[in-house]
């Protein structure tokens, strides 16, 4: 669930919000540049920025966990390199391009990560390497070179906004979390709008503290962390790439209590991967799929996943059409092909509280569909606008509201639960993937 219940009426209040949340932990600065390049692969002008997360003194607790895709891109290849290195002294960001199976990736970001050392005074296998956006187009290495000293001179210790806004792609508006604890402070940034999907998303993820947290405990919260998060969100069941969760401790606060920062990683988690779903390419509504009463914890994630990636439920769900029958068969597929036995006469479904299912039949009448849409309406982010020539866009550029569309899975076999969320299928989503490099 959110820490926080937020509404916000337009752009410029989002914004402000935003930099509330940005305040850079101690030890750590941000810089960015943007400049204008030629792909090779395609001839016309594009734009990337270049981002550079820089830490006073490079530190030895560091971590983080990459995507499953059997083909990860270079700066991946080399990131999961990067975790047998004594430390870590910066990262150096792009987007545009996501440098996977390009010509010689793997050279190319490790020439960006020596030539960023040395501007630094860092070592090479200090320098953390992350890219994101068009896959199998080569990067612009000269040109990212040349803007590297205009990243280091925009360096400042302030605000993190800067990085959250150099890392986007498709995303309508940036995305930080923050909490505060016992004097230090964890901050978070995330990319991903589209290409989601549970072992993580088409995600950058950027977690850095101040708080002292040793190498081997870093590590391993941060995994359950995102198992609990970024692993239990879908929005087209795509697997990118290039996913990317890293966290990073400056050491700067002495004496918090572990309990403390696990508290408040997980939470700065779990509210960067509603934002992701919140911001996903299209997404008008947020689906929040609880399901408990389940035989283990695996089978009550893959349940969520069967029921959010669902074709014909999330069109029913952008629509505002409460067809429970498509909640249903999508339930009833996933436990149909699983080797668990699940008793659905036990088995009892809510959507937005309203009891729709129970004792092996639907529990169903005319006051409760006008309130199942009403619940729908309500978790609507904006209202689907085709321009003159029928192309569809989202109207708004910041999250009006964090309601979700609520449904509740009860199973009756077991003790476990988890909650998967996830997005519906919109006009916008197929308009923002059709045109992606047009």
């Amino acid at each position: 669930m959110p820490s926080t219940d937020l509404t916000f009426l337009n752009h410029d209040e989002h914004r402000a919000w935003l930099r509330d949340q940005s305040k850079l932990p101690l030890g750590f600065n941000v810089g960015t540049t943007t400049f204008d390049f030629t792909p090779q692969e395609a001839l016309k002008s594009a734009t990337m920025t270049l981002t550079l997360i820089t830490l006073d003194e490079p530190t030895a607790d560091f971590g983080a966990v990459f995507t499953q895709n059997a083909f990860p891109g270079a700066p991946v290849i080399i990131g999961r390199e990067r975790l047998a290195a004594p430390s870590l002294g910066a990262l150096v960001i792009n987007n545009k391009i996501s440098n996977v199976c390009a010509p010689d990736g793997v050279e190319t970001s490790e020439k960006i990560c020596a030539e960023t050392a040395e501007l630094l005074g860092f070592k090479s296998n200090q320098i953390f390497p992350s890219s994101t956006g068009i896959i199998g187009w080569r990067l612009p290495a000269d040109a990212m070179i040349t803007a590297l000293p205009p990243a280091r001179t925009a360096l400042q210790s302030e605000s993190i906004l800067p990085a959250a806004e150099g890392i986007v792609t498709t995303d309508l508006y940036p995305k930080v979390r923050s909490v505060s604890i016992g004097g230090g402070r964890i901050v978070g940034i995330a990319k991903g709008a589209g290409m989601v999907e549970p072992n993580l998303a088409t995600m950058l993820v950027y977690l850095l503290t101040d708080i002292e947290v040793p190498r081997e405990v870093l590590r391993t919260e941060l995994i359950r962390a995102v198992n609990k998060s970024f692993n239990r969100i879908s929005i087209d069941s795509d697997t990118s790439t290039s996913d990317t969760v890293a966290a990073v401790s400056s050491g700067r606060v002495k004496d918090v209590a572990l309990s403390e920062f696990t508290q408040g990683l997980e939470q700065v988690c779990q509210d960067l991967a509603e934002d992701v779903v919140r911001n996903g390419e299209g997404v008008r509504h947020v689906m929040r799929v609880a399901v408990r009463g389940a035989p283990d914890i695996r089978f009550a994630t893959e349940l969520g996943r069967a029921v959010v990636n669902a074709p014909l439920f999330k069109c029913a769900i952008a629509g505002n059409d409460p067809n429970v029958g498509r909640l249903v068969q999508a339930i009833g597929r996933y436990v149909g092909n699983s080797a668990q036995l699940v008793d659905v006469s036990s088995m009892s479904l809510s959507i937005g509280g309203i009891e729709i299912f129970g004792g092996g039949v639907f529990k169903l009448d005319p006051q409760k569909e006008v309130a199942l849409q009403a619940h729908l309406q309500a978790a609507q982010l904006y209202e689907s606008q085709p321009t003159e020539s029928g192309v569809f866009l989202p109207p708004i550029d910041y999250p009006a509201h964090e309601r979700c569309v609520e449904i509740d899975i009860q199973l009756g076999t077991g003790t476990a639960a988890a909650t998967v969320l996830g997005g519906d299928l919109t006009h916008e989503y197929v308009t923002e993937n059709a045109d992606y490099r047009s």
